[in-house]
C-alpha cells in the first residue's frame, strides 16, 4: 500500500510539513518518490508516524527518538528497556507523590525521642526517608528553596520534620513540572504552617502522574503494534 503525505496528514490531523520534520529525525524508514518527486509513503511509515504522534506527548521527543532509533536497528529489547526504565522512573514518582499527600495529611514524620523531643536528621537519613538524592536536597539549598540548619558541633546539616515535608513537596512539583516560582511560594506557606495549598499542589500533581501514565500507555501500544509490523518474520532482532 502507497499513501500520499496528504492523506497521512490528513489521518493525523496535523500538516505535511509535520511529517517531512519527523523524517527529518533519521527514525523513519527510507522513503521513495514517485516520478513527480512526491514522496510515497507505505503502510509501515504510517505506522512510524503514529507511532510518534503517540509516544512524543507521555514521553517526550528525546525519548521517543531514542527508542525509534533502536527499533530502526532491530534493536527491539534495548528500545523496550528505555521504555521501562523511564516507566519506572514514573513509578517513583508516583509513589513520592503519594507520600507527600501522606505526609501533609498527618503527623507522620513529627519524630521525637523516648523524651517527646524533635529528632533531628542527617541528610543521609532524610535521604533514605524521602528516596531524595542527597546531591538534589544540596542543590535545593544553594537554590534558595530549603534553608538549612547546621549542628553546631560538626557542622553537618540537620533537618527538622518540617524542612522533610518541605523536601519531599519540593520533589513532588519538580517530577510534574511547576515553576519555581509555584515551589517557593508553596514552600512559604510551609514556613507559615499553611499545608492547605501544599496538599491541593500535591494532589493535582499526583493526577499529573495520572495522566502521564495513561498518555504512556497509549504511545506504549503504538509502539508495540509498530514493533509487530516491522519485527523479522522469524521473531529475530
Amino acid at each position: 500500500m502507497k499513501v500520499r503525505p496528504i492523506d497521512i496528514a490528513k489521518r493525523l490531523n496535523i500538516s505535511t510539513s509535520s511529517l517531512r520534520h519527523y523524517e527529518s529525525w533519521g527514525i523513519l524508514p527510507p522513503v521513495e518518490r514517485g516520478a513527480n518527486g512526491y514522496r510515497i509513503y507505505t503502510a509501515t511509515h504510517i505506522a512510524y508516524f503514529e507511532c510518534i504522534r503517540a509516544m512524543s506527548p507521555g514521553f517526550g521527543v528525546d525519548t521517543t527518538i531514542k527508542v525509534l532509533q533502536l527499533l530502526r536497528r532491530q534493536e527491539i529489547d534495548e528500545a523496550l528497556w528505555i521504555v521501562n526504565e523511564a516507566q519506572a522512573s514514573l513509578q517513583r514518582d508516583k509513589d513520592m507523590a503519594e507520600k507527600t499527600i501522606k505526609v501533609l495529611d498527618t503527623k507522620e514524620l513529627d519524630n521525637v525521642d523516648a523524651r517527646g523531643r524533635r529528632r533531628w536528621m542527617t541528610i543521609g537519613e532524610v535521604s533514605k526517608e524521602t528516596s531524595v538524592p542527597a546531591s538534589a536536597i544540596r542543590h535545593w539549598e544553594k537554590m534558595g528553596l530549603i534553608s538549612v540548619s547546621r549542628n553546631g558541633d560538626n557542622g553537618y546539616r540537620t533537618f527538622s520534620p518540617t524542612q522533610i515535608r518541605q523536601i519531599l513537596i519540593i520533589g513532588t512539583l519538580r517530577t510534574a513540572i511547576w515553576s519555581l516560582e509555584t515551589i517557593k511560594n508553596v514552600i512559604k506557606e510551609l514556613d507559615h504552617n499553611n499545608l492547605e495549598q501544599a496538599r491541593r499542589v500535591a494532589r493535582d500533581s499526583l493526577q499529573f502522574l495520572n495522566n502521564t501514565n495513561r498518555s504512556r500507555m497509549r504511545g506504549i501500544r503504538y509502539l508495540y503494534r509498530l514493533i509487530e509490523l516491522s519485527e523479522p518474520a522469524d521473531g529475530k532482532s
